[in-house]
């Protein structure tokens, strides 16, 4: 049996209802928006379902929309069914003050290390990872470089010639 579109949409809407928030079909990966409770609940039933067997995790990364009150922070999950070669995108969105998400690494042993680089990015608390700590930048940072709080270039360099850059 072929996984399509319709037939995972059906078996999401049927388990989790309400708590998907959108579906995008129109890109070449399908992607789901759920509610931030229930990511480890939605992860684990692509995983474990039968019909399913998203049992890969490609990849997991963080996002920052300054502009979107109340869901500043995002993590994206990539899960790939491997037998049928069906991808799928998982979205959920946070706020800013409490980027509090729940672990996939009981799910995915790779999630580990993706978790980490998350976190050490974007400040995202993965509750139950088993060793969350930075793993790319110093201990000493007390910020996390892919925000966009800051700005992209000190602004008090007099070392550049802003007409070499074209401004």
């Amino acid at each position: 049996m072929s996984i399509t579109r319709d037939y995972i949409k059906e078996k999401l809407n049927a388990q989790f209802g309400d708590g998907i928030i959108s579906w995008n079909d129109a890109s070449d990966i399908l992607t789901i928006e759920v509610k931030p409770e229930l990511n480890l609940k939605v992860l684990t039933f692509l995983h474990d379902e039968p019909t399913l067997g998203f049992q890969f995790l490609t990849d997991l990364t963080g996002i920052h929309f300054p502009d979107k009150t109340g869901a500043e922070i995002g993590v994206i999950y990539h899960v790939h069914n491997l037998k049928e070669n069906v991808r799928l995108r998982v979205k959920i969105f946070v706020p800013i003050q409490k980027p509090d998400v729940y672990t996939a690494t009981g799910l995915y042993s790779g999630a580990n290390w993706m978790e980490r680089e998350t976190f050490d990015f974007y400040g995202i608390n993965f509750i139950g990872h088993p060793n969350l700590k930075r793993v790319l930048n110093v201990d000493e940072m007390d910020y996390h470089p892919l925000r966009k709080e800051f700005p992209l270039e000190d602004q008090t360099r007099i070392d550049k010639d802003d007409e070499m850059f074209g401004r």
